[in-house]
């Protein structure tokens, strides 16, 4: 068992909404971690036909999961019994390459603070190859669940 699969095992996301492979680092400042875009992606059958193209929307959602709700968790020290639903306050991000099937994304965010229950980061979206395809500022936050 990989030293974060704890965390990835209490997302509140399953496939095909769950976008996170794996996790990387995380820490007190922030988190690392990447995601696959797949073939049978749901959302690219029609965006765009014969040229798929991950809509922006996914690419902010995969940069909340991997960068701001496994680092809420991480900070929230939650146990495995834990359930919890993120909310989304705020985001901010520019998109500046285009992701198609079988990219590997490697999200990386810094956070700017966490208090009272909300985290607030920057991140970034990178291709494998180091190439930026979005980056912006994510705030939100992670409550626990009681059912």
């Amino acid at each position: 068992m990989k030293a974060y699969d704890k965390i990835i095992k209490l997302l509140p996301y399953e496939r095909p909404f769950l976008f996170v492979d794996e996790i990387i680092d995380l820490n007190d400042e922030g988190a690392i971690g990447s995601y696959t875009v797949r073939k049978d992606e749901f959302f690219l059958e029609g965006h765009f036909p014969g040229n798929p193209v991950v809509p922006g929307v996914i690419l902010t959602e995969i940069m909340c999961q991997i960068g701001l709700v496994t680092l809420a968790m991480f900070l929230l020290n939650l146990d495995e019994d834990s359930k919890v639903l993120p909310a989304f306050t705020s985001a901010n991000v520019d998109f500046l390459s285009k992701v198609s099937t079988e990219d590997k994304l490697i999200v990386e965010s810094k956070k700017v603070y966490f208090r009272f229950g909300k985290l607030k980061c920057n991140v970034t979206c990178k291709k494998e190859d180091g190439t930026v395809v979005a980056r912006g500022e994510l705030a939100g936050m992670v409550v626990k669940s009681e059912s």
